[in-house]
């Protein structure tokens, strides 16, 4: 009997010894393999256009513009963005003009009933680098580059509770933003020793769908000019960029949060207008 429960008594050991052991292993294998993804959240930046009264740096989103024209567009479309909206970011109209001027549109049909190319005019829109879908995507290993205009809005990070609860307060809106950052600043980061990176493909932590991406590393140090003095680092362009592209998908976000704030000033007004109302029609009535 006593042998018996010797026995019993270090089976159970090598039990609890076995499941410690698988689980460490299934924890290196879960860092070597994650199965959830971004592996690192984003860090969340600061920005000119972030909270309730906040603005565009007009001079952040004219250099994204050129970290966008001299880098991305040679991938990326902005289908929705028209040249004549870059008023907005400060240029005059002949410099829109001459910038829209820069770029190739196809045209027509004309008389022939043949299409044409033609320098772009400022009602013309960004034009795709790619003729086609089909081209696009037979050009990057078939998974055609996704179209800028709304990336900002459409690419972001969930927050989880209780943050976004806190979110709400602070009109926190930028995870765009801040993630647009993050990956284009986290490729110098090397993957977890195990960890197998498909061929081709690119290790990024701050991926959202996946630990490695199809795009390589886009840009770096001293790549695009500044006439401004601001630093020609990969951080400052990706800043740089993101801010850009946040307008490009809410360019009105400035008269949004304006008329917000109206709004809100015009409701507690009417509010105490009712209360004095109120105190004034049901005073004399005896309760």
């Amino acid at each position: 009997m006593k042998k018996i429960l010797v026995a019993i008594a270090a089976a159970g050991l090598l039990a609890v010894a076995g499941g410690s052991i698988g689980q460490a292993e299934e924890a290196a294998h879960n860092v070597a393999e994650p199965a959830h993804f971004p592996i690192h959240k984003p860090t969340e930046e600061s920005w000119s256009f972030a909270g309730p009264f906040g603005t565009y740096d007009k001079g952040q989103l004219q250099r994204g513009l050129k970290v966008y024209k001299e880098v991305c567009s040679a991938c990326h479309s902005m289908d929705l963005v028209a040249f004549r909206s870059l008023t907005d970011l400060g240029y005059s109209d002949a410099q829109v003009k001459a910038f829209a001027a820069e770029y190739t549109v196809e045209d027509g049909p004309n008389a022939d009933g043949e299409m044409f190319e033609r320098p772009g005019l400022p009602t013309d829109y960004f034009p795709s680098p790619y003729p086609n879908h089909e081209a696009a995507a037979a050009s990057n290993n078939g998974a055609p580059p996704p179209d800028f205009s709304l990336i900002a809005k459409a690419r972001g990070v969930e927050r989880g509770f209780p943050t976004f609860v806190f979110d709400i307060f602070t009109q926190y809106a930028e995870n765009g933003p801040d993630y647009i950052h993050s990956l284009l600043t986290g490729y110098d980061e090397e993957p977890p020793a195990g960890m197998e990176i498909a061929e081709g493909t690119h290790y990024n932590p701050y991926f959202i769908a996946g630990k490695s991406l199809a795009m390589a590393k886009p840009i770096s140090d001293d790549q695009v000019t500044y006439d401004d003095g601001s630093p020609q680092t990969v951080d400052q362009y990706a800043r740089d960029v993101s801010a850009f592209l946040m307008w490009a998908a809410e360019p009105h976000l400035e008269a949004r949060k304006q008329m917000g704030f109206g709004v809100m000033m015009f409701l507690l007004l009417f509010a105490g207008m009712v209360y004095m109302v109120k105190r004034k029609v049901w005073s004399g009535v005896p309760h």
